[in-house]
């Protein structure tokens, strides 16, 4: 009787962690999936680091060097690498090499090269 009732405690144990072990992998991957969709879109990447100063696609800064589709060919500005080579490394001013371009730096501790990437492939997807 005594064995009977320990099986039966060990049963009711074994299957509580089967389902304790079910519920954990459905909470993980409940929480992997927010993550993803917690995770920023390109759009909003742009308008919270570059919008101030490229709003819609302008630049505040230069009328010549906007987002446009012309004025980044015309600057040789025509893939995501090349977008996000100029968010690392903006330069200097064309008509005076010592002074500061005006734009921001993004280096890798202000913006991965995941976000960067997506900010440039929104640039080139968004201003023709």
């Amino acid at each position: 009787m005594l064995t009977a009732k320990r099986e039966e405690r060990d049963g009711i144990s074994m299957k509580t962690a089967r389902l304790f072990l079910v519920l954990l992998v459905l909470l993980g991957l409940a929480v992997a999936l927010f993550a993803e969709e917690a995770e920023q879109t390109g759009e909003a990447l742009f308008k919270q680091n570059c919008s101030p100063c490229h709003p819609d696609g302008g630049n505040i800064f230069n009328k010549d060097k906007t987002l446009s589709k012309k004025d980044r060919e015309m600057n040789n500005i025509k893939t995501a690498d090349d977008i996000v080579k100029k968010m690392r490394n903006p330069g200097a001013f064309d008509f005076h090499p010592s002074q500061w371009s005006g734009m921001k730096v993004f280096d890798e501790t202000k913006l991965s090269d995941r976000d960067a990437r997506k900010i440039a492939e929104y640039i080139l997807k968004t201003f023709n």
